[in-house]
């Protein structure tokens, strides 16, 4: 086992990394001007900490957090110049002497590195290690092996996109067997995380979405129904659920969409259903950007409709919520894991591309092209 002891030669080759150099007004135009492509050095082991794991990436996420970040619009702002990629996973090259202690790692394994613990989401001194990157460095307790079969693809993919799905239908949704379940913008990475753990809750559930083509995916991922949402043309989404739920209407709404599609998604609901505020993915500019704080254009929910139909409307921030009270995580993350680790769960992901097609993939998240993740291969 390797420990810190100084090293002149290091075994690793030189690798990459994206870096965000300030914020942008958006975050296309942050993408587009302010990030770049440059060489990394290996980490020297010298200069890293008892507890620290180094991990050489081969898979990144690219994920809608990733995206607002680079506009500091986001609640959470990390330090430009910074390296993006909130959750990846790839493989143990060396870990410190406490780490190689506490933990049943070694080099070689494959593991996962939680996005809360480390990189742009986390706070401290293993923020910067970003996985747009060749090497990250994270503390022990933040590096997890790959559950079950998964790839790396699919494992960097995991924690985000499920955790939130579980916090806002089981903790704050308390979503029961034989519900039945609407969920906005399915066919993204978190969407198609709330649809399996909605089926695994026992509901039925209706995927909505805005594309026809993305949706026979959704429906070979376990949605009961699925319905085209947001067109110019044909039968409302309040009449499409109406009639697939016998005008009862649903008992939850999972919503990351927010905008319009928000007032007609509490139109869809039963009297004294749920409607679940996940974000607001169809009007991204509520907040000021490059870095201001301030929400000069927040959205509007009809009060209206709200009391007329008794609805509770839930607030459902995970990460906001977990530091708040930090107790509920542990459930939380033990569920995922154990569902990834038992093929409950298994993220679709369903592009991918070289670091150095970067600006591409974020591009392709900020539109909306895939079905499921996006990443990136180190």
């Amino acid at each position: 086992m390797e420990t810190n002891s100084p090293r002149t030669t290091l075994p690793w080759p030189e690798g990459r990394r994206v870096v965000v150099d300030a914020f942008g007004e958006t975050p296309p135009e942050a993408v587009a001007t302010l990030t770049r492509l440059e060489a990394q050095p290996p980490p020297d082991p010298a200069t890293l900490g008892p507890r620290d794991v180094l991990v050489r990436v081969r898979s990144a996420s690219v994920g809608w957090v990733d995206l607002l970040m680079t506009s500091g619009q986001y609640q959470h702002m990390p330090h430009p110049p910074y390296t993006p990629g909130l959750e990846y996973a790839g493989e143990v090259l060396w870990l410190g002497d406490a780490a190689a202690t506490e933990s049943a790692l070694r080099p070689g394994d494959p593991v996962l590195v939680d996005g809360l613990l480390a990189g742009p989401r986390s706070h401290g001194a293993h923020q910067r290690w970003g996985g747009f990157a060749t090497y990250a460095v994270a503390p022990v307790e933040a590096v997890h092996r790959v559950p079950g079969r998964l790839t790396f693809d699919q494992a960097c993919n995991l924690l985000g996109n499920y955790e939130t799905a579980w916090h806002c239908l089981v903790h704050r949704g308390r979503v029961q067997p034989g519900e039945t379940v609407l969920i906005l913008g399915a066919s993204g990475a978190t969407g198609l995380a709330a649809v399996h753990v909605a089926r695994l809750c026992g509901a039925t559930v209706i995927a909505a979405g805005r594309s026809p083509e993305k949706l026979v995916r959704v429906a070979a991922e376990g949605a009961t129904h699925v319905v085209v949402s947001g067109g110019a043309s044909g039968p409302s989404l309040r009449d499409q659920v109406k009639a697939l739920t016998g005008g009862r209407g649903v008992d939850v709404v999972y919503d990351g969409v927010g905008g319009a599609l928000s007032v007609e998604a509490m139109r869809c609901l039963r009297f004294g259903g749920r409607h679940l505020i996940v974000g607001w993915a169809s009007t991204p500019f509520v907040a000021r950007g490059q870095g201001q704080r301030g929400a000069p254009n927040a959205n509007v929910l009809s009060t209206n409709i709200i009391m007329m139909k008794g609805l509770d409307v839930l607030g459902c921030p995970a990460v906001i919520s977990t530091v708040e009270n930090p107790a509920l995580r542990p459930p939380r993350l033990a569920q995922v894991l154990a569902w990834a680790a038992e093929g409950e769960v298994v993220p679709v992901v369903s592009h991918a591309h070289p670091l150095e097609g970067f600006r591409e993939a974020m591009l392709e998240k900020w539109g909306g092209a895939a079905v499921g993740g996006i990443v990136l291969h180190p």
